[in-house]
C-alpha cells in the first residue's frame, strides 16, 4: 500500500501506528463492561464491527483520488479498528477470571493468547501468497471474511444453551455460576494505584508491548529491504510458528512450576525475565545480522520470547486482583497500547532519519532490559486488592 500511495516512512508508521490510538481508548471500558456483563456478551459485539472495518478497508482506501484524504480516512477507519478490538483482552481476561481454577490458568491464558500468533501465522502465510498474485485488497477481505466466520461461530457456542456441552474442560463450575456481589462491582482505584507492584506491571507490559507492536508493524518492511530476494512467507511465517508454541510452552512450564511448590510470585518473574531478556538478546543480535538466515533466526527468537508474555505479566492482573480482573487488565493493556502508535511511529521516524535498522532495534532492546528490571523489583504474584 506504501508502494501505491506513495507513503514515504513517517506515514506509514502513522498509518500503522493509528490502530492502537483507538485500541487504547476502549481498554478500560472493555474491561468494565466485561466484569459487569460478561465477556461472552462483548466480544461478539466488538467483532462483528471489527470484523466489517476490515473487510472494508479496500473501499476505504479508494474513497478518493487525493492522497492525503487517502491518509486520513485509513487513519479513521484504523482508530475506530482499534477501539473495538480495545474490547477483546480485558474481555477474555474478565472471562478466565471467574470461570477458569488458579493453577489452570496461564495454560489456558497462554494457548487462548497463541490464538494471536496463530493469527500473524495465517496472515504470513496465506496472506502473502494472495498479496502477491491478487494484490493487497485481498488480504483484508480474506482476514474479514474470516473474522465474520469466527465471530458467528464464536457466538453460537458461548451462547448459553451449548456452554457446558462445547466448554467443560475450561469450566470451573463453582466459578462459572458464581453470582457477581455488591461489594465486587467496585475497584479499589486508590488502593491500586499506591501498589508499586501496580507499577511494575505497568512497566513491564509497557516494554514487552513496545518491542512485540515494533516487531509485528516493521518486521516485513526491514525484510523486504534488506532482503528483497527473500520469499515472503517465509519471514511472515517462520517467527510466528516458533512464537506459538513458545506460547503454549511457556503456560505449560508456569503451571508445572506451580504445582511444584514454587511462588506465584517467582514463577511470574522467571517467566517474564525469559520473556524480557529474551526478545532484548534477539534484537541485539539481530542488528549484527548481514544474512537472511541469521537475521530470520534472531527475528524467530526474538518473537518467540515474546510468547512467554503470556504467562508473565498478561496473566499476572487475575494473581493481583482476582475480582477485578478485566478492569486492572484493561487499565494495564491501555499502558501497554501506547507504544502500538508512539514506538511503532518513532520507529518509522529514526529509519526515516538515520536509515539504521540498528538504532531502532538497540532502543527497542534497552526498553525491555529496563521493563524486566523494573518488574523483577516491584512485581509480585500476590494478592493486592
Amino acid at each position: 500500500m506504501a508502494k501505491e500511495f506513495d507513503w514515504d516512512k513517517t506515514q506509514s508508521g502513522s498509518i500503522l501506528g493509528c490502530f492502537f490510538w483507538g485500541y487504547t481508548m476502549t481498554q478500560f471500558l472493555g474491561g468494565y463492561l466485561s466484569d459487569k456483563v460478561g465477556g461472552d456478551v462483548v466480544v461478539p459485539i466488538a467483532a462483528c464491527f471489527w470484523s466489517i472495518l476490515t473487510f472494508w478497508t479496500p473501499q476505504f482506501a479508494y474513497l478518493s483520488t487525493d492522497k492525503y484524504v487517502t491518509l486520513h480516512i485509513l487513519v479513521l477507519s484504523r482508530v475506530l479498528l482499534g477501539m473495538f478490538q480495545g474490547f477483546h483482552y480485558p474481555s477474555v481476561s474478565s472471562i478466565i477470571s471467574r470461570k477458569v481454577s488458579e493453577h489452570e490458568r496461564s495454560l489456558t491464558y497462554s494457548f487462548i493468547c497463541s490464538g494471536s500468533h496463530l493469527g500473524t501465522l495465517i496472515s504470513g502465510s496465506i496472506g502473502s501468497i494472495l498479496l502477491e498474485r491478487y494484490g493487497w485488497q485481498s488480504v483484508f477481505y480474506f482476514v474479514g471474511v474470516c473474522s465474520i466466520l469466527w465471530m458467528l461461530g464464536m457466538r453460537y457456542i458461548l451462547i448459553a444453551k451449548h456452554r457446558k456441552k462445547y466448554l467443560p474442560f475450561i469450566m470451573a463450575e463453582n466459578l462459572a455460576d458464581k453470582p457477581i456481589k455488591k461489594d465486587q462491582e467496585k475497584v479499589p482505584w486508590l488502593t491500586l494505584f499506591v501498589k508499586p507492584a501496580f507499577w511494575g506491571l505497568l512497566v513491564g507490559h509497557f516494554s514487552h508491548a513496545n518491542s512485540f507492536f515494533i516487531l509485528l508493524s516493521w518486521a516485513p518492511t526491514y525484510f523486504h529491504e534488506n532482503y528483497p530476494n527473500a520469499k515472503g512467507w517465509v519471514f511472515n511465517v517462520v517467527p510466528w510458528i516458533v512464537s506459538m508454541f513458545s506460547s503454549v510452552f511457556s503456560g505449560w512450564l508456569a503451571d508445572h512450576l506451580l504445582e511444584k511448590g514454587y511462588s506465584v510470585t517467582f514463577v511470574r518473574k522467571f517467566i517474564e525475565t525469559i520473556s524480557l531478556g529474551g526478545t532484548a538478546l534477539g534484537l541485539i543480535l539481530l542488528s549484527y545480522m548481514t544474512t537472511f538466515g541469521g537475521a530470520l533466526f534472531c527475528m524467530a527468537i526474538a518473537v518467540a520470547c515474546c510468547g512467554f508474555h503470556n504467562s508473565g505479566i498478561l496473566v499476572n492482573p487475575q494473581d493481583i486482583a482476582p475480582k477485578h480482573a478485566g478492569s486492572v487488565f484493561g487499565i494495564m493493556n491501555m499502558a501497554g497500547a501506547i507504544p502500538g502508535f508512539v514506538g511503532v511511529y518513532m520507529a518509522g521516524h529514526i529509519l526515516e532519519a538515520t536509515k539504521s535498522w540498528a538504532a531502532v532495534f538497540n532502543q527497542t532492546a534497552g526498553v525491555c532490559i529496563f521493563g524486566c528490571i523494573v518488574y523483577l523489583l516491584f512485581g509480585t504474584g500476590k494478592r493486592i486488592i
